[in-house]
């Protein structure tokens, strides 16, 4: 019996459809995707494996203008930051393995675009400098973080604040997280 022989009956017995084909790539296309894509995860990107614990001071307000709510909310955020996506335990002990402060130097306010004799917007400008102390390797690390913020000429720099207030805390929250565990 020949090849040909054989696989005749075989091919009559089973009809393939457009519609069959379309489904059999449309699973193998998928199955592709699920295998090939994965949960990329930034936990512990350069974080030491002996280093187990972490403390975070509160966020101090030295700048000129001092919004009361932006340490307390910086701080909170960058404790929930730490504890949510690294494998570091937090404490409040003074032995932990990495000490992290970090104070606001800069609050500011300016013009940053004029059309014709209005003010079209205004920048609030946001200083942190943030010191990682790792007691395991008796190491300082010292940076600076500022970022500026954009908001029409029309609002009051209560109302800057206020409106800004969400967006200026994640972004300093995941600046300082960057810098600190995968030093981007």
């Amino acid at each position: 019996m020949t090849l040909a022989n054989y696989i005749k009956p075989i091919a009559a017995k089973k009809t393939i459809t457009s519609r069959s084909i379309l489904k059999t790539m449309g699973f193998c296309l998928l199955l592709f995707l699920c295998m090939s894509c994965g949960i990329y995860k930034f936990k512990d990107v350069s974080i030491p494996a002996e280093i187990k614990t972490v403390r975070i001071k509160f966020v101090e307000n030295k700048a000129r203008y001092i919004n009361p709510q932006i340490s307390p909310k910086l701080t909170d955020k960058l404790k929930q930051k730490v504890v949510g996506q690294t494998r570091l335990r937090q404490t409040n002990n003074d032995d932990a393995d990495w000490d992290i402060s970090s104070t606001i130097t800069d609050y500011s306010f300016s013009t940053s675009a004029i059309t014709g004799q209005q003010v079209a917007n205004n920048r609030l400008t946001v200083g942190v400098h943030v010191t990682l102390y790792d007691q395991k390797n008796d190491d300082t690390k010292d940076f600076d973080i500022s970022r500026s913020f954009e908001f029409k000429g029309d609002l009051s720099f209560q109302q800057a604040e206020a409106g800004l207030m969400d967006e200026m805390i994640r972004t300093l929250t995941d600046e300082i997280f960057n810098k600190l565990f995968s030093n981007w």
